[in-house]
């Protein structure tokens, strides 16, 4: 079985989860040996999804899925006739990705946080108590499992981890931060519909 460029990037994500025919990953993979452009498509393609599907990746500014949506939208053409476009599309919104994380840091609050693109915290009890890990970024309830560094960790209250610039973490500490994304992601909403009324 011989495939084309074309039906190689329609296969390429059936292709990566391991859905596809013998047949057809056999063809596939022929082709891409010969063919550095699939190889390219591929291997680039399989790099995202392990580098965004790893549960450390620090999760994305605030609002991003929403400009990244609008931003798509707005620049993606109506028909999409070639297969070629599809590959376009997907190099342009890696692109828009990289450049929303670096626009979309959000500004110093109180203190700079240690976490670039980190949230502050939204109502979290001042006197609670977390634990700091010495080079870490986040501050996270005891027994957290994805503290870094457990060798080296500090014991202190909620605000003053929040004072020297810590934030909490996304996982032991999500109600926290969930509040405020709701909260920056209906700012976010309300400065659109402003800027869509003028």
């Amino acid at each position: 079985m011989v495939v084309a460029c074309e039906q190689v990037w329609r296969e390429v994500s059936n292709y990566l989860e391991g859905d596809i025919a013998p047949e057809l990953r056999a063809a596939v993979d022929e082709h891409s040996r010969t063919c550095p452009r699939c190889r390219a498509v591929l291997v680039g393609t399989r790099n995202v999804v392990q580098i965004y599907g790893d549960e450390r990746m620090v999760d994305v500014p605030l609002g991003f899925s929403h400009r990244l949506r609008r931003k798509l939208e707005e620049n993606m053409p109506r028909r999409r006739s070639k297969a070629w476009g599809w590959v376009i599309g997907f190099a342009a919104a890696v692109a828009l990705i990289l450049v929303m994380i670096e626009v979309g840091k959000p500004p110093a609050a109180r203190q700079p946080l240690l976490a670039e693109l980190a949230q502050p915290g939204y109502n979290v009890p001042p006197n609670m108590m977390v634990v700091v890990a010495a080079k870490g970024k986040t501050f996270h309830v005891s027994g957290c499992r994805f503290i870094h560094d457990k060798a080296n960790l500090r014991t202190m209250t909620a605000a003053e981890a929040m004072r020297e610039g810590y934030v909490p973490c996304v996982r032991c500490l999500r109600k926290y931060v969930t509040e405020a994304e709701a909260k920056a992601l209906e700012q976010l909403e309300k400065n659109d519909e402003f800027a869509e009324s003028e």
